[in-house]
């Protein structure tokens, strides 16, 4: 039996069990509600957890194709993104996938060609992996851009509350000057 067709088999077990060391990066508080509430209304983050991992170790089975597979990856990375996670911590959980694996499927793999099928798998979760970390980057540079934005926002406001700044975006600008019609002028 093909490597592939095992997986598939504990497809069920795998996910689960993914979604359970998952959960433990979080605190035990966190953890237990992300773990117990199902209703994806009370439970948004863990519902999508659970859910998108599932559709990753489907798309895993076939392959990675970094374009069906990236937005299962993208709603678990922007979540994993704005929470207090290093970068390493936020996308460990990709690497737990060969732990279960392995765990999962340890008696079953008997020879040679079933250890170099299981290699062959690792290498697709090594490049998920490298896909989660650009999405990790994209997703950590906007709320970067969105910090700075209000930072920007927030001084503008309080300099126009001091008065110190005023708005001429309704104003028209006067350039009946003769002297600046073009002709006369100098660029130095």
């Amino acid at each position: 039996m093909k490597l592939e067709d095992l997986l598939a088999q504990k497809m069920t077990a795998i996910t689960k069990a993914w979604f359970q060391l998952v959960m433990e990066t979080y605190p035990p508080d966190g953890s237990r509600f992300l773990k117990q509430e199902e209703n994806r209304f009370a439970n948004p983050v863990g519902s999508t957890i659970s859910q998108e991992l599932g559709n990753i170790f489907e798309e895993l089975l076939n392959g990675v194709d970094s374009e069906s597979i990236s937005p299962f990856l993208d709603r678990i990375i922007r979540i994993r993104a704005v929470q207090d996670f290093s970068p390493s911590r936020a996308l460990s959980f990709i690497f737990d996938l060969k732990k279960i694996i392995k765990k999962e499927l340890g008696s079953k793999i008997r020879d040679r060609e079933d250890y170099d099928e299981l290699l062959k798998f690792d290498s697709r979760i090594d490049l998920l992996a490298m896909l989660a970390f650009d999405i990790y980057m994209k997703c950590r540079e906007e709320i970067y851009k969105i910090r700075v934005n209000e930072v920007k926002n927030r001084a503008h406001r309080l300099l126009e509350r001091a008065k110190l700044i005023c708005d001429l975006s309704d104003e028209e600008p006067d350039f009946k000057d003769d002297k600046l019609d073009g002709k006369d002028m100098e660029f130095v």
